[in-house]
């Protein structure tokens, strides 16, 4: 039995507390100087590693001189003589500001993560592993043209430059310090694999399939159907069909047989599953619209906040007159080209499309091979890769990746050792075909007007992206980049029988058939991750949909008005106006009327009554009502589902809106029925947000602000998982407004209140000068070294809702810093 601090003191003798506290003060001390030599270390090994901006370099494999230049944002300018000094130089510079992420966002593709850090990644190790993300990119650089795998050499030749330099002279990141590493040789494989890395965190539409199958296993079909993915019927769509179709979309969900149960419990001990609000906005405005008679394109990437940053703008220029370049824009670090930009003649900008490219498959293994599924009444082998695991300061670990017909066994990553069960799922995904967007992204930025822009897009297959349009000529436009299947059988809902040969993919939309639209009748576009078309389109793109809210802000700040500019679409951006709570309030709060309520929740009432309807950081309503809308889903969903399944739930918001939008027309499904009807499911979860408001900012409500608890601080991996270093590594954490349903997106953990996911990109291109009035922001900077001027300088004009003149013109960015590099 223990004894409390206070009985100890009686225990102990005078003389032995004061050697005991001389002890506790030395073991302080000891302790504090550890911190201080280790912060010390830190802080040399960074200054040390800080990229030279400025002078003269050698880089060997250059043809001809190339010129760098940093603006005052750090961002770099390159002028090369001819393409592959331009993608080495590219290679160079940003291994300069960014090796450290190149290299772990490389391991994670491959999954060799345990090999820098340890065995807390093993499980994380295998999971990705057998996701092949690696054997996709391997199939991805087969594909390639002979210049576009010129293009990636030079590419990993400056990476590889980079890295020889820095090992040598002892300058890498602190981050190989830290962790006791050095980076290996940069491939064209590790390039190829970074694009397939963001296209399974733009993906994991197969994370809606186990949550249903499981759903479905635990409440019948029922209670199944019924939380289905939906779209309201006046939804907002980014165009029309031009015929009705087979009204794909429009019919019951299909139940397929579901086997005799599959254990998904190895599947969900290892998942990293993408951030379901990831999300974008962009939209383009045609020159009848605007004040210079010339189109306008903003463009805003959702994606997860870090340090450094996901995105890495730079400026590539070729100056040899007979192939000149000069495009500038948002570049994955360890990839050449630009992804998100614009050119002197064409701008453009990308929101996740969210098609269905998943599907999870049923297999049926042989009683007495392990290695065989059942397919069409025979027995199959399936390939299986050995590919054990390294990991630092142990032996190896054994590790299989079983493949079949329908992909990688995904069901089984850990706990597979024994018999195998006698089903398993596995994934079939078109990130595993040898695709060619590498190369895509390359002919996308030498385009000079739509027509070669559309010819470019064939060749980018994966993540499938919504890409709007702009040229100086005037033209705007708008289809989506990717291929999406076509099923013999089935809706992609659930996971479907590997077996019989009734669910396969018999091909993918042809590129023809996808939607487009090319200068509208309504003189704009909006995509906001809404529904791409309506049920009149004869090809199943997707059940899953964001909300409309985002794209209805945008289209009702849009439609209607002229002499539009970038002033207007840059305010449009942080547009934080709450539609839902403007749509559901009005109906909701006359509901709250005759509850019986407290003093204290009828003055957060009145906040709400009182709301102009913005998730402002300074208002107390939006924190109220956000607290309000996640109690009622909890309550709607949770007793029924219990917390595990119902954390993992999907597409919660279109099925909430239409749930309650059916009770209040009197047609209450079973899930509100089980929860005690719609007037009891409103009145329960208010008092619950209430008490929740008060056990986080107190009783008083007119002391209550979203942004107290909002808040948006990035933080670096390392920073992160040791306290210490967060002081170097990690951003302050801020107050902001917006939510995940406002056009200024900042969806956010619910537990912290920390924003998790943002646009971490923003730019508006002006067409009528692109030169002098277009504008960006990357969030939060863009080096990845922390005591470099770039590393959080953007930060606070991102948090303002504000952009910085973009850097285009060549006299503008020849008085920046200037770094020559010499063969």
């Amino acid at each position: 039995m223990g004894i409390s601090l206070k009985e100890r003191h009686k225990v102990v003798p005078a003389p032995a507390r004061k050697k005991r506290l001389r002890w506790l003060r030395w073991v302080a001390y000891s302790v504090v100087v550890l911190i201080l030599v280790a912060a010390g270390g830190v802080y040399a090994g960074a200054r040390r590693s800080l990229p030279q901006v400025t002078g003269t370099l050698k880089l060997a494999g250059l043809r001809a001189p190339v010129t760098v230049y940093r603006d005052e944002w750090g961002v770099p300018h390159i002028e090369a003589a001819n393409s592959l000094d331009l993608y080495m130089a590219q290679g160079y510079v940003t291994a300069q500001d960014r090796l450290w992420q190149m290299d772990v966002t490389r391991r994670a593709a491959a999954g060799r993560l345990s090999e820098a850090m340890g065995a807390s990644q093993i499980n994380t190790d295998k999971f990705l592993r057998t996701l092949m993300l690696r054997q996709a990119a391997e199939r991805t650089i087969d594909s390639l043209s002979p210049w576009a795998i010129e293009a990636l050499e030079a590419y990993a030749a400056g990476v590889n430059a980079f890295i020889n330099e820095a090992t040598a002279s002892g300058r890498l990141p602190v981050e190989f310090t830290l962790l006791g590493y050095k980076p290996e040789p940069w491939s064209i494989v590790d390039s190829a694999s970074v694009g397939k890395l963001m296209a399974y965190d733009l993906g994991g539409n197969y994370r809606a399939e186990v949550f249903r199958y499981q759903l479905r296993a635990m409440v019948g079909d029922e209670l199944t159907r019924e939380v289905m993915p939906t779209y309201p019927d006046d939804g907002i769509t980014i165009m029309r069909s031009d015929a009705a179709g087979k009204q794909v979309g429009s019919a019951a969900p299909y139940l397929p047989p579901a086997g005799s149960g599959v254990d998904v419990s190895g599947l969900l001990a290892t998942a990293i599953y993408p951030d379901e609000n990831i999300g974008s906005n962009n939209w383009v405005v045609s020159g009848k619209l605007t004040q210079s008679g010339k189109p306008l394109l903003a463009n805003d990437p959702h994606l997860g906040i870090n340090l450094p940053a996901i995105w890495y703008q730079s400026h590539l220029v070729v100056t040899d007159e007979k192939d000149p370049l000069s495009v500038i824009g948002a570049t994955f670090p360890g990839a050449p080209g630009v992804v998100i930009g614009h050119n002197d003649k064409v701008a453009w900008g990308v929101t996740n499309t969210g098609p269905d490219v998943q599907d999870l498959y049923i297999e049926r293994r042989n009683p007495n091979n392990p290695y065989q599924f059942e397919f069409n009444g025979k027995w199959e082998d399936a390939t299986v890769y050995k590919d054990p695991i390294k990991v630092k300061g142990q032996a190896d670990i054994p590790f299989e990746v079983v493949v079949t017909r329908h992909g990688p066994i995904v069901s089984e990553v850990v706990g597979a050792e024994g018999d195998r069960p006698q089903e398993a799922l596995a994934l079939k995904w078109t990130a595993h075909l040898p695709s060619t967007e590498p190369e895509a992204i390359l002919l996308l930025n030498r385009a000079g007007n739509w027509e070669e822009f559309r010819e470019a897009l064939k060749q980018f297959w994966v993540p499938t992206q919504n890409f709007v349009f702009a040229s100086v000529d005037g033209t705007i436009a708008y289809r989506p980049g990717g291929v999406v299947p076509i099923r013999a059988k089935g809706d992609g809902l659930l996971p479907v029988p590997g077996w019989d040969g009734q669910h396969e993919w018999t091909g993918y939309i042809a590129f023809d058939k996808m939607p487009e639209v090319v200068n509208p009748a309504e003189e704009f576009i909006v995509t906001a991750n809404n529904k791409v078309i309506d049920s009149g389109y004869p090809y199943l793109l997707s059940h899953t949909w964001a909300e409309p809210y985002r794209a209805a802000r945008i289209t009702e700040m849009i439609q209607g008005k002229t002499g539009l500019t970038a002033d207007h679409m840059q305010a449009l951006q942080t547009d934080y106006a709450n539609l839902r709570a403007r749509t559901m309030l009005p109906q909701l709060l006359p509901m709250l009327q005759s509850a019986e309520l407290n003093a204290t929740e009828k003055a957060a009432l009145a906040l709400l009554e009182q709301w102009n309807h913005v998730d402002s950081a300074d208002q107390g309503a939006p924190f109220l009502f956000h607290l309000w809308w996640q109690e009622l889903e909890r309550h709607l969903y949770a007793s029924k589902m219990g917390d595990d399944l119902y954390g993992r739930m999907t597409d919660k918001g279109n099925i909430t809106d239409a749930m309650v939008q059916r009770a209040l027309k009197g047609d209450e499904s079973a899930w509100v029925k089980q929860a005690g009807g719609l007037q009891s499911l409103l009145v329960t979860s208010y008092h619950d947000a209430v008490q929740a408001a008060v056990d986080n900012q107190g009783k008083n409500v007119t002391s209550w602000e979203w942004g107290k608890y909002h808040r948006i601080g990035p933080v670096h991996a390392i920073g992160g998982a040791v306290a210490p270093l967060g002081w170097f590594l990690n951003a302050k954490a801020l107050p902001v407004g917006g939510s995940n349903i406002t056009v200024g997106a900042m969806s956010y953990n619910r537990e912290t209140g920390m924003v998790t996911s943002l646009g971490v990109w923003r730019q508006v291109v002006d067409l009528g000068n692109v030169a002098g009035n277009s504008r960006d922001v990357v969030m939060p900077g863009q080096s990845g070294h922390f005591l470099s001027k770039w590393y959080t300088s953007q930060q606070d004009i991102h948090m303002k809702g504000q952009l910085h003149p973009q850097v285009f013109a060549a006299d503008a960015y020849r008085g920046g810093a200037k770094l020559v590099l010499e063969p």
